[in-house]
């Protein structure tokens, strides 16, 4: 994506922040992290009407996605909100110094701080998503921003009445069974929501396919159908 390239930039910042202590934040700024983190989804007027998360999430990389969704709804920047997390998972997936950087629990606390306001500033994120990665890399989470993503991905696909399908196959799928497939999936779900299909290609199941679909497995797999036939094979026949 077009983040990538000046995410890179600014990655020389990472790297001399692993070397040297001369990155260091104000107490203030530790401060005002502070009352963010505290006060994260909480709305900053009395007449905001109650914002409810569309699916419940458990366990804290869900508390995190939650709390960052009711912030984002309040200001009406969800879409906007996914679009940036996406971008930056797509742009630290490309670069494995960040991911060092982001895993690296050694890395202290002010440092984490002044890289990630570098970086969120110069890429020109949402005041909402800076803030809630200073959040992160104030309590040491940002080693879990992937799955915290796939999370808030979960909470936004949930908003906009979508069901996430995976489809895995040898090969890509020609434009009309994939067409197919989706109209299919979409029968079963019914009215008021809407199949979003993802492909993955896995030359290990040897044929086939598998799709994941509404946490179930159909696995039409060449790969499960032959270990199928070979327990068969190896089961002893009953006899009279």
């Amino acid at each position: 994506m077009a983040m990538a390239g000046r995410f890179g930039s600014k990655l020389s910042l990472i790297s001399k922040a692993l070397q040297t202590d001369a990155l260091v934040t104000q107490r203030p700024a530790l401060q005002q992290t502070s009352e963010v983190l505290r006060n994260y989804a909480t709305a900053a007027g009395t007449k905001e009407a109650k914002v409810r998360v569309p699916l419940a999430l458990f366990g804290g990389s869900g508390n995190y996605a939650s709390a960052l969704y009711i912030a984002a709804a309040k200001a009406n920047a969800v879409e906007k909100v996914e679009a940036e997390l996406l971008d930056l998972a797509d742009a630290s997936a490309r670069s494995p110094m960040f991911s060092q950087f982001t895993q690296d629990l050694s890395v202290p606390r002010d440092t984490r701080l002044k890289a990630i306001e570098a970086i969120t500033a110069d890429v020109k994120f949402s005041e909402i998503t800076k803030n809630f990665l200073s959040v992160l890399a104030h309590n040491g989470r940002l080693r879990h921003i992937d799955t915290i993503t796939k999370r808030f991905v979960e909470l936004t696909m949930a908003h906009k009445g979508e069901v996430s399908a995976i489809v895995t196959t040898v090969i890509p799928l020609p434009a009309d069974e994939e067409k197919q497939l989706k109209e299919t999936l979409q029968e079963i779900i019914g009215q008021g929501k809407k199949v979003k299909l993802t492909q993955k290609i896995d030359p290990n199941i040897l044929g086939g396919l598998v799709v994941e679909f509404s946490q179930k497995v159909f696995d039409m797999s060449i790969r499960t159908r032959a270990r199928q036939m070979e327990r068969f094979l190896r089961d002893p026949i009953d006899t009279l």
